[in-house]
C-alpha cells in the first residue's frame, strides 16, 4: 500500500462565535476571529488516499477522479463562501472553526467517495487543512467518531 496526497487551495470567510456564550466571552475566547463582519483565509487543503499500486498503470489512485471528487464534493461548496451562512453544516449548527471545517470536509468526501471510486480501494486516509502557517488541522480515517 502507498499513500498519495493531493493539495487544493480555496478561500473562504467565517466568524467564530458561539451562541452558547455571552458576547464578551466570545470576544475573549475568539479575539479578532469574533469580528461581527467575519474574516477570511486562504486555506490549503490536502487529501490523502491509500491504495495499492496498480500493476498496469503504476498508479495508486486516478488523480483526475480524485480531483473531480474534491471539486464537486468540497470546493464548489466552500470556495469564496461565508462558511457561517453558505455551508449548511455551519448555518446555525456548528461553529466554523477549522477543526469543524476539517471534520465536515472529511464527511463531504466520505459521502461521495463510492460514487467515484468503486470497490474497496483506494481509501480516504486523511484530510489536512492549513488555515495559517501556524494553524494546521488533520482528520484521520481511523479517528472518525
Amino acid at each position: 500500500m502507498i499513500t498519495v496526497t493531493r493539495r487544493y487551495a480555496f478561500s473562504a470567510s467565517h466568524r467564530l462565535h458561539s451562541p452558547l456564550l455571552a458576547d464578551e466571552a466570545n470576544r475573549e475566547l475568539f479575539g479578532k476571529c469574533n469580528n461581527p463582519f467575519g474574516h477570511g483565509h486562504n486555506y490549503q487543503l490536502e487529501v490523502t488516499v491509500r491504495g495499492p499500486v496498480d500493476a498496469t498503470t503504476g498508479l495508486a489512485v486516478d488523480r483526475e477522479t480524485l480531483d473531480r471528487l474534491v471539486r464537486h464534493a468540497v470546493l464548489e461548496h466552500v470556495e469564496s463562501k461565508d462558511l457561517n451562512r453558505d455551508v449548511p453544516a455551519f448555518a446555525g449548527h456548528y461553529i466554523p472553526t477549522t477543526e469543524n471545517l476539517s471534520l465536515e470536509i472529511f464527511q463531504m468526501l466520505e459521502r461521495s467517495w463510492r460514487s467515484e471510486f468503486k470497490g474497496d480501494l483506494p481509501v480516504l486516509e486523511k484530510v489536512r487543512i492549513e488555515e495559517t502557517a501556524r494553524n494546521i488541522f488533520e482528520v484521520h480515517a481511523h479517528g472518525q467518531a
